[in-house]
């Protein structure tokens, strides 16, 4: 007798806990919505950026370098995120798992040398 494995009751906790989530967001919104204070003043409904007033045009363009800087932060802070599976199967992965990692530490360093050497975190402009 052939016994079926996967069935759509094996993803039932996925779904409850999907629905769950959802539910604490949305009961959360409207609780807050409903329950928090109402005070439409004039001071209140104006634009506010850290506390400073906006002067000039907000459609000014900005210098490419920041949004550079930002994207490597996200790649390599991406990167550092592959060591956490190397570092929970550290013992069984054994030799071999290491030079792999050493491997992708150069490919790391040789990504940051190349950056550096291009002058993609030099600020003088």
């Amino acid at each position: 007798m052939l016994v079926a494995t996967n069935t759509p009751f094996n993803y039932f906790p996925v779904v409850l806990q999907l629905v769950v989530a959802v539910g604490f967001v949305v009961i959360m919104m409207a609780a807050t919505h409903l329950l928090g204070p109402k005070r439409r003043t004039k001071d209140k409904l104006i634009n506010f950026e850290s506390g400073i007033p906006s002067i000039g045009n907000a459609r000014q363009p900005m210098g490419i370098k920041y949004f550079l800087v930002a994207i490597l932060f996200v790649l390599f802070d991406v990167e550092v995120i592959f060591f956490y599976p190397y570092a929970v199967n550290f013992k069984s992965l054994g030799l071999e798992g290491f030079y792999a990692v050493l491997l992708f530490v150069a490919f790391f360093f040789c990504g940051f040398y190349y950056i550096i050497k291009k002058g993609a975190l030099e600020w003088e402009d």
